[in-house]
């Protein structure tokens, strides 16, 4: 078996055209405020989501993705937690 590095072929690295991109590592700070705004509302929009960003020194993508993925992992919690109580019933 010959194999060829994926270093030699720079094409191979990524769609031409679109970087991939970093992900953010958030601080404790960060996230314990995320967890409080997200224990408020789930949704965040517009100039909300744009104090908070600012005060958080974080872009406003980065906001809205966390609170997104915030939202999926609440809703699974929520779906196992049903599921457990249900099978407790029966």
């Amino acid at each position: 078996g010959f194999l060829i590095s994926r270093c030699c072929f720079p094409l191979l690295k990524a769609k031409a055209g679109k970087a991939k991109r970093v992900r953010t590592i958030f601080s404790s700070e960060q996230l314990a405020r995320l967890e409080q705004e997200f224990a408020r509302q789930q949704y965040l929009v517009g100039q909300e989501r744009c104090v908070l960003a600012s005060s958080l020194r974080l872009t406003e993508e980065q906001v809205k993705v966390w609170f997104q993925n915030r939202r999926i992992k609440w809703r699974k919690q929520s779906l196992e937690q049903q599921q457990a109580k249900l099978a407790k019933m029966g």
